[in-house]
C-alpha cells in the first residue's frame, strides 16, 4: 500500500492533542536510571531520538514512591530531583515537536524487600507467586508479599495523585495508569489475584474501585482528557488471571468510557504479521473493548506495519504502539512511511545495560551515510 494511503500515518486527535500520525512509542522498561531513580542522560537521548513532529511517546513506567519499585534501574517520580531530570526529557521531546505521556505504576507483589526498606511487597491479597526481580545483587527471586490493610489504600492512591502532579511539573502532556501486566492496579482488578471480601474485593465493581480511584486522582490533576489507562485483558505476565475476563474488562471499560479519557491502551496477544496470533493466544482484545469504550484505543502487541494498518482499517484501534521495533529504529514512523527495512532489535539489551544497543541505533539516512563512508574507505585502500 502507498504510504499516502496508510491510515497509520494519518492525523488523529488524542484528548486535546492533535497528532500527525498514529505510530506510538510503547512504554518499555529499559532499566537505565541513575542510582537515585532519576532519569539518566542516556534516557534523555533515547526519547529525543524517538520523538517526531506530531508523534506520541509513552514513557517506561515511573514509580510513585520508593517502596513501589520492582526493579532497580527503573525511574521514579517521587522526588524533586526526579522532576528536574524528567524535564530534560520532556523538553527534548517537545523541541522535536513530539508529545509525551508518563506511565505511572506501582509494581505491587513483583518486588523484593531490598527495594522497600526491608518491608514485604504489597498486593490486594496473598496469592503465592514466583518470579525474579532486579536488585543491587542482580536478578533474584521476589520476596513473599502481604495483603494491604484497608486503611493503607488511600495513601497509595494519594501517592499516584502526587506523582501525577510531579509529572505535570516536569512538563508532560498527560499521564497513563499502568493497569496491566500483573502490577498492583491489575492485581486489584482481576479475581485470580484479588480475593478480598471488603470494599475492594468480591464483585467486579469493588475490584475496579482501586483503579478508578487512581483515575479520579489523575483526572483531578490533569483533567480526564489527558489521562490514559493501559490494560492487558489477555495477559498472563505476573501470573495474572480472572475467572471471567470479558465481564471484568467489559465493566471496567464501561466505567472508563464515562470519563472522557485521552485513550484506552490495550495490550493484545502478540501479533505475528497481520492476523496470526501466537500459539495459544486468545482472540484480540481491542475488538471486544471497542464495544464498551468509544474514545481512542491504542493497540500494542508486536505489530508489524501491515498488522497495524489492518487493525486500524478494521476500526478496532485508532493508534498502534510499538516497543521492540521502536527500540532499534528511532525513526520508525519514517521507515513505515517510505517502506524502508527495519533494523533488528537486540533483546539482550532490553533490561539494563549501557548506551550499546540503546542509543546507538541509526536512522535509515544515517545507515545509508555510514554505508557510503564505509564503501569509500574500502575503495581507497
Amino acid at each position: 500500500m502507498n504510504a499516502n494511503e496508510l491510515k497509520l500515518l494519518s492525523p488523529v486527535n488524542v484528548g486535546p492533542l492533535s497528532l500527525s500520525h498514529r505510530v506510538v512509542l510503547a512504554p518499555m522498561t529499559r532499566l537505565r536510571s541513575e542510582a537515585d531513580d532519576s532519569p539518566s542522560a542516556m534516557m534523555v537521548a533515547y526519547y529525543r531520538q524517538r520523538a517526531s513532529a506530531g508523534g506520541l511517546l509513552i514513557t517506561e513506567s515511573a514509580h510513585p514512591s520508593y517502596d513501589s519499585r520492582g526493579y532497580i534501574g527503573a525511574p521514579g517520580i517521587y522526588t524533586d530531583a526526579h522532576v528536574e531530570a524528567w524535564k530534560q526529557i520532556t523538553d527534548a521531546v517537545h523541541a522535536s515537536g513530539g508529545r509525551i505521556f508518563m506511565q505511572i505504576a506501582h509494581d505491587g507483589r513483583q518486588s523484593h524487600v531490598d527495594l522497600s526498606w526491608g518491608n514485604a511487597p504489597v498486593a490486594p491479597s496473598v496469592v503465592p507467586y514466583e518470579t525474579t526481580v532486579l536488585t543491587q545483587d542482580g536478578w533474584v527471586p521476589n520476596s513473599p508479599h502481604r495483603a494491604l490493610e484497608l486503611h493503607e489504600i488511600p495513601a497509595i492512591v494519594e501517592s499516584f495523585r502526587r506523582a501525577a502532579e510531579r509529572a505535570k511539573e516536569a512538563g508532560f502532556d498527560g499521564v497513563e495508569l499502568h493497569n496491566a501486566n500483573g502490577y498492583l492496579a491489575d492485581t486489584f482488578l482481576q479475581d485470580g489475584t484479588n480475593t478480598r471480601t471488603d470494599a475492594y474485593g468480591g464483585t467486579v465493581a469493588k475490584r475496579a474501585r482501586f483503579s478508578l480511584e487512581v483515575v479520579d486522582a489523575f483526572a483531578s490533576v490533569w483533567g480526564a482528557d489527558r489521562v490514559g489507562v493501559r490494560v492487558s485483558p489477555s495477559g498472563r505476565w505476573g501470573a495474572i488471571s480472572d475467572s471471567n475476563p470479558q465481564a471484568t474488562f467489559g465493566y471496567f471499560a464501561d466505567r472508563l468510557n464515562t470519563y472522557g479519557l485521552a485513550y484506552l491502551h490495550v495490550i493484545e496477544p502478540r501479533v505475528m504479521g497481520t492476523e496470526t496470533l501466537e500459539e495459544g493466544a486468545e482472540p484480540v482484545a481491542s475488538s471486544f473493548l471497542r464495544q464498551h469504550f468509544f474514545g481512542p484505543i491504542i493497540a500494542a502487541g508486536g505489530f508489524t506495519r501491515e498488522g497495524a494498518e489492518s487493525i486500524l482499517q478494521r476500526g478496532d484501534a485508532d493508534l498502534v504502539a510499538f516497543g521492540r521495533w521502536f527500540s532499534s529504529n528511532p525513526d520508525l514512523p519514517e521507515r513505515f512511511r517510505h517502506g524502508h527495512p527495519l533494523t533488528p532489535y537486540r533483546r539482550d539489551a532490553f533490561w539494563g545495560g549501557n548506551e550499546s544497543d540503546y542509543i546507538d541505533f541509526k536512522t535509515y539516512d544515517e545507515e545509508l551515510q555510514a554505508q557510503v563512508v564505509a564503501e569509500s574507505c574500502t575503495s581507497n585502500e
